[in-house]
């Protein structure tokens, strides 16, 4: 499988950069002195709060991709825009005749080829995402390895390693975490070459382990606040919804990669969300409601690893849910940021 990386989510989380204006939280980014790095403001990388970071085409993976496919409604598009990269401008897109000039029309202001680098509270966000996504896909693999079907959990174990390790290794170093690709490398192996050994489940469990050890490096109390987690929560479920936007198709699961993907996501998501939940009651009573109603029918979505036949619930509806969890994020923010100046 081709190695593409997460470095959308790099981007993605600069959106917080903007809403960290309201809340207080300081956040920045460092702008390097090249025409491929772009500063992380308002009109550069989205629209004030209600706005999403662009789709840097040159590294989106997939699900980030399948936005435009979606927008556009063109089969394979994802591919085609990743099999014609490096691309030197959006323009790009019509030049290397991926797309046609009315077409890019339509998603010009929703791409971009210029990479924003974090640092302070972003950086940690766009780090703890990314291994959330990596949780994300290890839980729905050892979901489907407990159901005895390890062809379809070995991409699960195998994501992690060629999606998301190679855009997280330098921030792994900078942290001091003890490297564990190699782990992730030998647990995908040995599912693919021997499924019934009986060492898959302690080498899964030593990789699971790897990952909530790389999480635990960020100060406990940084982990605990509901600021720091909910932005996290917000950027999984937006991965969830273009893997369940990619997976689905005239009311059917045609893909059930991109659906197992999009549950691990959203049930990891919802895991963080617990561990927040009763500062949530305590503080935010009206948002933990409307948050934790949303997660209870986002869960419906997906009633199990093997996805059924007919989709539970439309891409639109899933958008609708998680657009409440986003909104609710925001005025939970908001209100930490109004009290932290009165």
């Amino acid at each position: 499988m081709i190695k593409f990386r997460y470095l959308f989510l790099s981007i993605a989380a600069c959106t917080l950069i903007s809403l960290s204006s309201c809340t207080g939280n300081k956040v920045k980014s460092d702008i390097k002195s090249t025409p491929t790095v772009a500063q992380a403001t308002e009109t550069s990388t989205h629209s004030g709060h209600s706005g999403k970071a662009k789709i840097n085409i040159n590294n989106a993976i997939l699900s980030q991709l399948d936005k435009l496919e979606a927008t556009l409604g063109i089969p394979a598009l994802s591919n085609k825009i990743q099999a014609n990269r490096p691309y030197a401008s959006s323009e790009d897109l019509v030049s290397k005749k991926v797309i046609t000039q009315p077409q890019f029309d339509q998603i010009k202001d929703m791409v971009t080829v210029e990479e924003v680098v974090l640092t302070g509270e972003a950086k940690d966000i766009d780090y703890m995402t990314k291994l959330g996504l990596m949780k994300g896909h290890l839980l729905v693999a050892q979901e489907l390895l407990d159901q005895n079907q390890p062809k379809q959990a070995q991409p699960h174990i195998g994501h992690p390693v060629e999606e998301i390790y190679i855009d997280i290794e330098e921030q792994l170093e900078e942290r001091k975490v003890k490297e564990f690709k190699s782990n992730l490398v030998s647990l995908t192996d040995l599912v693919k070459s021997n499924p019934k050994d009986a060492k898959i489940k302690t080498n899964f469990t030593t990789a699971m382990q790897a990952v909530d050890n790389a999480i635990a490096v960020l100060p406990t109390e940084q982990r605990s606040q509901p600021e720091f987690i909910l932005p996290v929560i917000n950027s999984l479920l937006d991965a969830a919804n273009s893997e369940y936007g990619a997976a689905v198709a005239k009311g059917k699961i045609t893909a059930p990669i991109e659906y197992q993907d999009s549950r691990g996501f959203v049930v990891y998501s919802q895991e963080l969300y617990k561990s927040i939940s009763s500062q949530m009651i305590q503080e935010n009573p009206e948002a933990h409601k409307a948050i934790d109603t949303a997660f209870g029918e986002l869960v419906k979505v997906w009633p199990a690893a093997i996805p059924p036949a007919q989709a539970v619930k439309t891409p639109e509806d899933v958008t609708k849910l998680v657009k409440t969890i986003e909104e609710n994020t925001r005025k939970v923010r908001e209100k930490t940021h109004s009290q932290s100046m009165s």
